[in-house]
């Protein structure tokens, strides 16, 4: 190809390049004048529903709770892990099967109180076999203590024709061998008692020790954790918030592994925060979504409202349980199913109301962008009644009139309509009467007497300085 060819093909190239670029800069011009161009709304009338719309969690108002062993306490168990557990949402039957917990710490504490029995028990062998030896003892310096006595008393009867001296001597020994054996007695009955007690003791100790491995044996027996009811196994929830699971730990105070809802009655529990918590009260209707079956509504209705506000985890603001009961019955819901509640606050029959992105604010004013006969104007609103999407429009707008949805050019330009002084006053919020003053002037018998009598070294105030709102009004002004 020669030199002539290539140039006419470069230009067919630039000629092509050429036209693509103006088609594209034409395509972005138009997509940016449409782009330009301000959204519109009309203003709807009609019946309003103020809402709040809060996500939640489904639940079963009633459940049986699946505990772990009761005794832990009494065994000095104080944490115990689960170290087994069947599937969440599996169905079971009484006495099937739920879960395992940990049996280390009570196997090793049933060892320690078996050794402690054992030793005990040996202990009351030895003591048994020392009492008989003592007591042994006992008796038989008793015998022989008895074989004394019958001497001294014969040696006094063989005395009789002896002078008085050696009859008086047989007599003492007579009385110091019935001493002996009179003491000897009541030593051996105090020594029998000792001993006796001494193994009451010992047999109480071994008594307490074998009920305790007793009691612990038979508790580790409920280490195998079963259902009390038919029903469907739900996890049940730690402090905070989390399932309790394989690894977590059961104490005392916390037994509960499981629950077997009833899962006739549901409700979604929910949290509300701060700012919306005041609209919310026992009793108001809610429309329900269920997230796994988007096509299907329950209605419901709202029955406890938190007092006291908590801070769930990782979040820093505050929110306020509030429980919602559904009014049907449908057995494919599940506990733990995300649910859209929607709570009725209010609702009117007839109202005017536009989307809440209409409406813009300049420090306490409220206005909405209009297109008047001579331009674009910003007309002053009262707003009423809101909801997640929309707002009531109380006063300065017709309905089916045009507002702008976001801000149109030249709006910092657009001229001010404002709503007169009766429409404001109609709509102004309705103030407490103030307390009456008292027929003879003076401000009330509560005020103390240095009040009412000015001191001597106090300089007179301005006339209207002490009323109410500054100034004093002109004669004109007052009522």
């Amino acid at each position: 190809m020669g030199p002539d060819g290539c140039n006419a093909k470069a230009l067919r190239l630039s000629a092509r390049f050429a036209v693509l670029l103006v088609a594209f800069s034409l395509g972005a011009c138009a997509d940016d004048a449409s782009g330009d161009q301000p959204i519109t709304v009309p203003v709807s009338a009609g019946a309003f529903q103020a809402t709040v719309t809060v996500t939640g969690e489904l639940q079963a108002r009633n459940s049986l709770d699946i505990q772990g062993p009761a005794g832990l306490r009494g065994a000095g168990l104080w944490q115990v892990q689960i170290t087994d557990l069947i599937a969440e949402g599996s169905r079971v039957k009484a006495g099937d099967y739920v879960a395992t917990l940990d049996r280390t710490e009570a196997s090793s504490k049933l060892k320690s109180l078996q050794g402690e029995l054992d030793k005990t028990v040996t202990q009351r062998t030895q003591a048994v076999l020392d009492s008989t030896l003592t007591l042994r003892e006992s008796r038989e310096a008793l015998v022989n203590l008895n074989y004394a006595l019958e001497e001294a008393r014969i040696t006094l009867e063989q005395s009789v024709y002896e002078p008085p001296a050696i009859i008086r001597q047989a007599e003492i020994n007579l009385e110091k061998s019935q001493r002996a054996y009179d003491q000897a007695g009541e030593n051996y009955q105090i020594r029998r008692d000792k001993e006796r007690a001494r193994l009451q003791e010992i047999e109480g100790t071994m008594s307490l020790q074998r009920s305790e491995l007793n009691d612990l044996a038979a508790l580790l027996d409920q280490f195998e954790v079963r259902a009390p009811s038919d029903g469907m196994v739900i996890y049940d929830r730690n402090w905070d918030g989390t399932r309790r699971g394989v690894g977590s730990a059961i104490s005392p105070w916390q037994s509960t592994v499981a629950t077997l809802p009833d899962l006739s009655e549901m409700i979604s529990l929910t949290y509300i925060n701060e700012v919306d918590i005041s609209r919310i009260v026992e009793g108001q209707e809610v429309t329900l979504g269920i997230d796994a079956f988007p096509d299907r509504q329950y209605s419901g209705k709202v029955i406890e409202v938190a007092n006291i506000g908590e801070q769930r985890p990782n979040s820093d603001a505050k929110v306020f349980e509030v429980k919602i009961v559904l009014l049907q019955s449908d057995t494919t819901l599940r506990p733990a199913m995300t649910t859209s509640n929607s709570i009725v606050t209010a609702k009117t029959d007839t109202s005017l109301f536009a989307p809440s992105e209409c409406i813009f604010r300049n420090d306490s004013l409220n206005y909405v962008y209009v297109e008047g006969p001579s331009g674009l104007r910003r007309r002053q609103v009262i707003t009423g009644l809101y909801n997640e999407n929309q707002t009531v429009l109380l006063a300065g707008v017709k309905a089916d009139e045009v507002v702008y949805l976001s801000a149109p050019e030249g709006a910092e330009d657009a001229a001010w309509e404002l709503l007169s002084a009766d429409e404001k006053q109609r709509w102004a919020p309705k103030q407490e009467p103030e307390p009456e003053m008292p027929a003879d002037g003076l401000p009330g018998d509560s005020l103390p007497l240095d009040a009412l009598v000015p001191d001597a070294n106090t300089k007179p105030k301005a006339p209207g300085a002490g009323r109410r709102g500054g100034a004093a009004p002109s004669p004109a002004g007052r009522i």
